[in-house]
């Protein structure tokens, strides 16, 4: 069986509060984005043999971590401690970049969790699905249902954030992602949490021709400092008509949106990673 987990990108994101535990409250719109990797699941035949009762293959982009700690092997080991699996062979073919601040990791652990589920008929529904996926990652419980979603709490606290009246469908939509990485820690660390005047639900809500002066993402500031690349990607984004250009949560992707197609993406920033498509 095979399922096909998007990205996201972050309309604005605000870093409002330092918590107890250590981590951020937040404020920011995920909009799900069809740029999808792989991910198929098949079962073990009983005489395969495996230390693991979840072998995973992994193509594509590099990923730079030990299969074990792979969200889609710890998916599965969190689904097996309440509900009994059979051993599986896993393929995940990876076409999100990796520390982009696109979400591909969460996406991969939320459309394990919903892959499992379908295939061995857990019956779980998209609330336990959700609870599941929230404890593999801030982000991961966005990816249960893949809808447009305003997030509050650590990322994990999701709540309608579109209305009839705005939508990005019909936009075209441009990812630039210069060969940089971004860790979580040096994002958070250059930023003051401090609550904005006016949150970015109610901005994304607007007409889009405001979101420029008034939708920002707290960790560009700090990040473009130490990697300029990231801010001069921005501004040829907006000099090649981008109606709106920003950083996808803490990097290093900057996305543009579009009224009409834009200019050929991949030669206007060349030897970079880079994605086009009409929403």
């Amino acid at each position: 069986m095979i399922t096909f987990p998007c990205c996201k990108i972050n309309l604005g994101l605000n870093i409002v509060a330092k918590r107890p535990d250590g981590y951020h409250d937040l404020e920011t719109v995920f909009y799900p984005v069809p740029l999808c990797d792989v991910l198929e699941i098949k079962k073990m035949d009983e005489e395969f043999p495996s230390p693991t009762p979840i072998d995973l293959k992994v193509t594509g982009h590099a990923v730079e971590c030990d299969e074990r700690n792979n969200l889609v092997v710890k998916a599965y080991h969190l689904l097996a401690k309440d509900y009994e699996l059979p051993r599986i062979h896993v393929h995940l073919v990876k076409r999100i970049p990796m520390q982009a601040g696109l979400g591909g990791g969460s996406a991969d652990a939320a459309y394990m969790i919903r892959l499992l589920d379908e295939r061995f008929r857990l019956n779980m529904g998209n609330a336990e699905m959700e609870r599941y996926a929230a404890q593999l990652g801030a982000d991961c419980a966005f990816f249960i249902r893949s809808e447009i979603a305003y997030a509050t709490g650590i990322g994990d606290v999701l709540a309608p954030a579109d209305n009839e009246h705005h939508s990005l469908e019909g936009y075209y939509l441009a990812l630039v992602k210069p060969d940089v990485a971004v860790s979580t820690a040096e994002a958070y660390a250059g930023v003051t949490p401090k609550k904005p005047a006016k949150s970015c639900r109610d901005i994304v809500r607007q007409p889009i021709d405001t979101w420029r002066d008034e939708l920002t993402n707290d960790f560009e500031k700090s990040i473009f400092a130490k990697h300029p690349v990231l801010a001069d990607v921005k501004e040829k984004l907006y000099a090649n008509g981008a109606l709106y250009a920003q950083m996808s949560g803490s990097g290093s992707t900057i996305f543009g949106i579009f009224g009409q197609k834009p200019a050929n993406i991949k030669e206007l920033f060349p030897g970079m990673f880079t994605y086009c498509v009409r929403l």
